[in-house]
């Protein structure tokens, strides 16, 4: 074996320098080893090194395969918490080397350990911290690599944070963008700046189902012992987009509608007096153009009203009408408006209406269009040959007395992840070209809105594939304050 000189070691406290013989016991040690470990070189000399190791760690017999690889390999680095002599634990950064006679025989180990447990308790604070964010957190590397994700990105990403961890970053943003990423995080690391939510480009980030969707990003640069790293914290905005878009529609239409239902006005008034023979005679052909002018007509305008409806409640303008009526006559009245439709498709209607309700004090025009648009949607996104069942049922709630409707078919349902989608205006949940069903997309938010100015709820369950059903509570006499 190399001579040991002591005399060079033994003062150095910063580490724990000890030697072992061949089969792991101590044969001597510096001031560092009895100030870090505990003990007292007479104490511990011929004594095996796993004492300093905890009691799961030598059950596991972890210490004699530390050993076996420094043997094999020449030299083993390892961490973890180790023990003092009091029982209290530290984290130990350990490099294990073995060492050879004048003849290049086995002669011990050379062990040095540093006490980093400051510095793990730090990385195990801030772990803790990003794993409890509420929002997705992911470290890169300065060569782009992920060395940290949390929760919340398992979430968002659909990865498992195993498959994220040491991958470049750009497995995450769309194959229209990874080009030209490592330019921008190579210019990031040249200048670090923290850089807020919000601010730069519409940015945009890829699922592991490859789907794409919009996000915020806030970028902080963070100085580690392994260099400088950036910490991510991302944020889907999907739904906030489609906030803001149809917001946008929404005023656009609001005013647009406005100077639409002029001229309309005009054309179905003058098809009005050609259907009925009041400016001459027209001939077969002209009467079936002429009324194909009116029902498109009818039609868009009853979109346009749907639009102001949307606008006048969202601006908080609309008021309502209260008035004693029969509910079960009003859905008696707009399942026979309906029934053709239905007809049209061969689908059942059904009833299985409460004879403890009859009259209730609502606007009645409202609740028939909420009525109407629930019942219609039924019809609409129903298989040929269905049914749609329409219930109701009297409850006491807090002394109140709530009358619930529930409407149930066995149609083509809703997928879970459309779910949230369903009360935003003028989102379709079948949309792009080849869509099957028409429509605005309005009649299930124009429908919560109803619901909710009566003081009401609305609830929908579906399962894809098997039907839905939609719930709305309603007072039975509602009181305006």
């Amino acid at each position: 074996m190399r001579e040991w000189n002591a005399d060079l070691v033994q003062e150095i406290d910063d580490y724990a320098i000890i030697i072992l013989d061949n089969d792991g016991r101590i044969k001597t040690w510096n001031k560092g080893a009895a100030r870090i470990e505990g003990y007292q070189e007479s104490e511990i000399v011929g004594h095996y090194f796993g004492v300093f190791y905890t009691a799961q760690d030598r059950d596991s017999h972890l210490p004699r395969q530390v050993i076996n690889e420094a043997r094999l390999k020449g030299k083993v680095t390892i961490e973890g918490w180790r023990v003092r002599k009091n029982g209290e634990v530290f984290w130990g950064n350990t490099i294990i080397t073995q060492l050879y006679t004048e003849n290049k025989e086995p002669d011990g180990f050379l062990k040095i350990t540093r006490d980093d447990t400051d510095g793990k308790k730090a990385e195990e604070q801030f772990r803790l911290v990003v794993e409890s964010a509420p929002n997705a957190m992911v470290l890169i590397n300065k060569e782009g690599n992920i060395t940290l994700v949390n929760s919340q990105t398992e979430k968002l990403f659909g990865f498992d944070r195993n498959e994220m961890m040491n991958q470049e970053i750009e497995m995450l943003i769309p194959h229209r963008f990874k080009k030209g990423h490592p330019g921008f995080r190579h210019l990031f690391f040249d200048k670090p700046e923290a850089r807020a939510m919000g601010m730069g480009r519409d940015l945009f980030a890829l699922r592991k189902d490859l789907t794409e969707f919009p996000v915020e990003i806030g970028l902080n640069p963070i100085e580690t012992p392994e260099g400088p790293m950036v910490l991510a914290a991302i944020i889907d905005i999907t739904e906030r987009k489609i906030q803001e878009a149809n917001r946008l529609k929404s005023d656009f239409l609001a005013n647009m509608s406005h100077e639409l239902r002029t001229p309309l006005n005009a054309i179905l008034g003058f098809s009005e007096l050609l259907i009925d023979n009041k400016v001459g005679h027209l001939s077969e052909k002209q009467m079936e153009y002429i009324q194909d002018i009116h029902t498109s007509g009818t039609h868009l305008l009853h979109l346009i009203n749907d639009v102001l409806d949307i606008a006048k409640i969202e601006s908080g303008k609309t008021e309502l009408s209260l008035s004693l009526f029969s509910v079960t006559e009003s859905i008696k009245s707009v399942v026979h408006i309906l029934r053709p439709i239905a007809s049209k498709k061969n689908i059942e209607i059904r009833y299985d209406l409460s004879a403890d309700i009859s009259e209730a004090i609502l606007d009645e025009n409202r609740f028939r269009q909420i009525l109407y648009n629930l019942l219609s949607n039924a019809i609409k996104f129903n298989h040929e040959g269905g049914t749609v069942t329409i219930r109701t049922l009297l409850e006491e709630q807090e002394g109140r007395r709530i009358m619930t409707l529930t409407f149930v078919d066995n149609g083509i349902g809703i997928a879970p992840e459309n779910m949230k989608k369903l009360f935003i205006p003028f989102v379709q949940l079948d949309s792009g070209t080849t869509r099957h069903h028409e429509g605005t997309g309005l009649g299930l938010a124009l429908t919560k809105n109803l619901v909710e100015l009566h003081h009401g709820e609305i609830k929908v369950m579906s399962t894809l594939g098997k039907g839905t059903t939609v719930t709305i509570t309603l007072p039975l006499t509602l009181t305006l304050e």
